[in-house]
């Protein structure tokens, strides 16, 4: 395996339409690292820069040391799983896996070794003598990532190798490998952490409501600052700020004033309505998802909320009354809160 260093990458096409902005990152040996972000956000763009398929419009590229920009893709030592498979369809399973490592002249027993050990990992060895016109789109998917894994490439870029994966080979997959994830926005990076960082701390706003499911509750509230504590106090509640949230913000001497309050749908909890912290709402649709129900509520204010409630709390009756239109409470304690400049949109503390 090899570094990767991306500093001040851009991509600008014909017509002048900018799809990455100084791209700066720069990936250690060994480590894996996942682009996420919406539809057209320059994700595959940029891995494709990285193996010389699309040209780069400024900055450089390095693997390993060497700046790459003006290296061919085949010189760049780079394995790619493209999203759309790119299979030899006249080729067996077996072939098509193998084909890289007959142009590289391997001895057949290696490359027996290799197709059958990546076959096993894959779960296709069934499939080997199959043709990829014979596989659904989650086996194709495992043959274009079996094809590089028996590769002795610098550097792995894949673009979506999961999607078309079963549930259960795509959980098996997803603990097999360490993820340190980029996250896009319109060609930006918008935050570069552990899934664990950006679903604690989220940088800015986007990044708070792109990471995690169902996506994060937003609220615009105002910040109090009383006898040196803290209290939001959105739709009518009074909560304070407590923990290390708490603390950080007493630290930083933020000032009262409007705010973008985020608290995930996780943390909120139905509440008695006599409660100075409780939300009065009403319950739109109640959606059952086995282990938890969604409450979909919306406040006094027509602000719509989502709400996660384990089913294993609940006793059947509580379950039973959960109906559409009922009127209810809802609320969040004072250390799960995430806080967003209103004009920046930037996390309050970082």
């Amino acid at each position: 395996m090899a570094s990767v260093k991306l500093t001040k990458v851009q991509k600008i096409y014909d017509n002048n339409v900018v799809a990455v902005h100084d791209f700066d990152l720069d990936i250690k040996d060994k480590e894996f690292v996942v682009f996420v972000g919406p539809s057209g956000c320059g994700k595959s763009t940029t891995l494709r820069m990285i193996a010389g398929l699309e040209e780069i419009s400024g900055g450089t590229v390095e693997i390993d040391g060497e700046v790459v920009n003006d290296l061919q893709p085949k010189d760049r030592g780079i394995a790619m799983v493209f999203q759309n498979y790119a299979l030899y369809p006249h080729m067996t399973v077996y072939d098509n896996i193998a084909f890289s490592l007959r142009l590289q002249k391997v001895p057949e027993d290696v490359i027996y070794e290799k197709v059958t050990h990546a076959a096993d990992i894959l779960g296709i060895t069934q499939y080997l003598m199959r043709k990829p016109r014979a596989l659904s789109g989650g086996q194709r998917q495992r043959v274009a990532i079996g094809r590089a894994m028996v590769r002795d490439s610098k550097v792995f870029l894949m673009d979506e190798p999961l999607s078309n994966l079963d549930a259960k080979l795509r959980n098996q997959m997803r603990a097999e490998i360490i993820l340190l994830i980029v996250i896009m926005k319109d060609g930006y990076i918008m935050q570069v952490g552990t899934p664990e960082e950006c679903f604690d701390m989220p940088a800015n706003l986007f990044v708070a409501e792109f990471i995690g499911a169902p996506k994060m509750n937003i609220m615009k509230t105002q910040l109090l600052k009383e006898n040196g504590k803290y209290f939001v106090t959105p739709f009518g509640a009074k909560i304070e700020v407590t923990g290390e949230k708490g603390r950080i913000l007493a630290e930083k001497n933020t000032p009262a004033g409007e705010i973008i309050l985020g608290v995930r749908p996780e943390h909120m909890v139905l509440a008695d309505a006599n409660d100075p912290s409780a939300i009065p709402a009403t319950l739109e649709v109640n959606e059952m998802m086995g282990s938890e129900l969604h409450l979909h509520v919306f406040t006094e204010d027509g602000t719509r909320l989502i709400v996660r409630v384990p089913t294993i709390g609940l006793s059947s009756e509580e379950r039973e009354s959960l109906v559409n239109g009922k009127k209810m409470a809802v609320s969040f304690e004072g250390k799960v809160m995430h806080f967003f400049n209103p004009e920046t949109e930037e996390n309050m503390l970082l």
